[in-house]
């Protein structure tokens, strides 16, 4: 009964408009019974005791009620005091400030989603700018190198190639069945790490946990994933500490019969529109998945077509700033990999929407350096199929300061994965052929950030338009203060996924991507753009995720792809009552 209620589109629960908790395809009704309703703590039976305690879902400490501790049998395994839910959440962070070393507050937040799930949310949602580089890049990065040694409890589902031949029999070992969303990773590029091998679960679960705090999908709908097939990571392999399996990493046929097995029985576990999200795969992989999978199942790379999307819409902000259309833009892009790429790829495709050109052709007013030089036609036999559209007609350039040189861009975009590339000569070549030069240092974490923010103002003489993947801290030049945008995929990925849910989406498209940039840049302000922001502060994050959402769920009805009719009046009302609250729920 429980699977099949699982089911249940977000449509079937929106007539209840009067629920405070939201969430979609809530199976016992939880979230959708108001404050002054009671709800039952369900495991297999009715929770009570120090089973109760232990449930992550359930427990909330010392906010049990007296009721509640007579009702479920935790008199006396509790200190007499009862707390609100507030003062828990003041009190954990005073805890966590106290900590001086990122990695102790990441820590400390994994225990805490470990036993107390609804105060782990809250405190997220209440204090996103301050835990985000906490739970994800740049902290998150750390987490991974080192998820040997700090490993306590297993988090999400572990697939090796010992299971080849059950992956269906694995899946069916989660203890949830109304899985919406997966992340799943095979650790090989771990954000600009390498090849972290099992140790990279700390990605799906780190994104999962920004899929409930920032877009609202509710956690028992988030499936985190890694698929070990090996690593090639010799200093992994003969750490003793190592969780993952210890052998070269499978490639070729035995990679790729592996990895169908695994869509395959996802999708036969979990149906047609569970969304499935590629995280972290090396380049030659990602767009393999990607292409070969995305005519036949609901999913996403994150970075290939999520760092696309959040970019897309800053330089859609940034348009205001400038006076100029992005047609009127020359692009130069340090990397040619899957980040590289797909942004290139989509801000082709936004100018061919906008001017009616062939993509053929607005493809050319960008150009891209990898490790050997500038892409240019003459090389176009030697490369990669994925870099082969961005190989021009120009003559070779080796280095990316002869190629600001001879291309004069307007917008200078790091992709490389590799630390202070962008120069000073680079900066200061930019600024030359600029007034305004839009500088956006994306490579994570932010040791390997193409430049810093102090950096880029400081060499263009507080001109540039700077943006980064990771948090820079404000700098000032010359008495002003710059606040630097992050180009955080959180933007995206979180609101397009609640919008690709809530319509019941089968597929995704780029259309949608284009309408999750649109819908971000719209909500950039004139006192954002006058702090030298081209993106919203994350304070407001979730009502940024819901107008996503929304403009994303408006795309796929227009496109015919939407399973969850009649389409809601208003989305962005639905959107918003559609996500989890991690408000405490009174108990019987």
């Amino acid at each position: 009964m429980g699977s099949a209620l699982a089911e249940l589109p977000c449509d079937d629960v929106a007539d209840n408009r009067s629920g405070v908790g939201g969430g979609i395809s809530d199976v016992y009704g939880e979230d959708l019974a108001t404050l002054d309703q009671l709800v039952t703590p369900w495991v297999t039976s009715v929770a009570s005791g120090s089973t109760l305690m232990r449930d992550p879902r359930y427990n909330k400490g010392l906010a049990f009620t007296d009721k509640e501790r007579d009702a479920h049998y935790l008199t006396g395994l509790l200190p007499p005091v009862v707390l609100t839910q507030d003062v828990q959440e003041r009190k954990l962070m005073h805890n966590l400030r106290q900590y001086t070393v990122p990695l102790q507050r990441y820590m400390a937040l994994m225990d805490l989603q470990e036993r107390n799930e609804r105060l782990f949310y809250k405190l997220l949602i209440d204090n996103v700018e301050e835990l985000l580089p906490v739970v994800y890049t740049p902290t998150v990065g750390e987490a991974c190198q080192k998820y040997g040694s700090i490993f306590r409890k297993p988090q999400g589902l572990y697939i090796s190639l010992k299971e080849k031949g059950k992956i269906l029999e694995v899946l069916k070992n989660w203890p949830q069945r109304g899985i919406q969303v997966i992340v799943v990773t095979d650790g090989e590029r771990i954000l600009g790490l390498g090849d972290l091998g099992c140790q990279g679960m700390g990605i799906p679960v780190g994104k999962l946990s920004l899929y409930t705090a920032l877009g609202g999908i509710r956690p028992s709908a988030c499936l985190p994933i890694t698929i070990d097939v090996g690593t090639n990571n010799q200093k992994l392999l003969n750490d003793e500490f190592y969780i993952g399996l210890k052998q070269r990493r499978a490639t070729g046929q035995e990679y790729a019969e592996f990895l169908h097995e695994f869509m395959c029985a996802v999708k036969q576990n979990y149906g047609e529109k569970v969304l499935v999200q590629f995280e972290d795969f090396a380049n030659h992989n990602a767009f393999d998945l990607l292409s070969k999978y995305s005519t036949t199942h609901l999913v996403f790379n994150d970075d290939i077509q999520g760092t696309a999307s959040v970019v897309l819409a800053g330089l859609i902000a940034a348009q205001k700033v400038l006076g100029k259309k992005l047609a009127d833009h020359t692009f130069l892009f340090l990397g040619a990999g899957e980040a590289g790429t797909g942004i290139a790829e989509l801000i082709a495709l936004k100018i061919s929407r906008e001017t009616g050109a062939p993509i053929d052709e607005t493809r050319k007013k960008i150009w891209l350096v990898d490790s050997k030089g500038l892409i240019v036609s003459s090389r176009k036999e030697s490369l990669q199929h994925f870099k082969q559209p961005w190989a021009h007609e120009h003559e070779p350039v080796k280095d990316l300061i002869g190629a600001v040189n001879a291309i004069k861009p307007t917008v200078l975009i790091g992709t490389s994965g590799v630390g202070q590339t962008f120069t000073k000569e680079v900066v200061e070549a930019m600024a030359t052929n600029n007034e305004k030069p839009l500088i956006l240092a994306l490579s994570n974490p932010t040791s390997q950030a193409e430049c810093t923010a102090e950096q880029a103002y400081t060499w263009s003489k507080g001109r540039a338009i700077f943006g980064s993947g990771s948090p820079f801290d404000p700098v000032e030049y010359n008495g002003k203060t710059y606040l630097p945008g992050q180009a955080n995929n959180c933007y995206i990925f979180p609101g397009l996924g609640l919008g690709l849910i809530m319509s019941g989406a089968i597929r995704v498209r780029d259309d949608m991507l284009l309408a999750a940039s649109e819908a971000l840049a719209a909500q950039v302000t004139e006192e954002n753009f006058a702090n030298g922001l081209i993106y919203p502060p994350f304070s407001n994050i979730r009502q940024i995720s819901a107008n996503i959402a929304a403009n994303v769920a408006a795309k796929t009805y227009d496109l015919g792809l939407a399973s969850n009719l009649p389409r809601a009046a208003d989305l962005v009302k639905f959107a918003e009552s559609c996500m989890y609250s991690p408000v405490y729920r009174n108990y019987r």
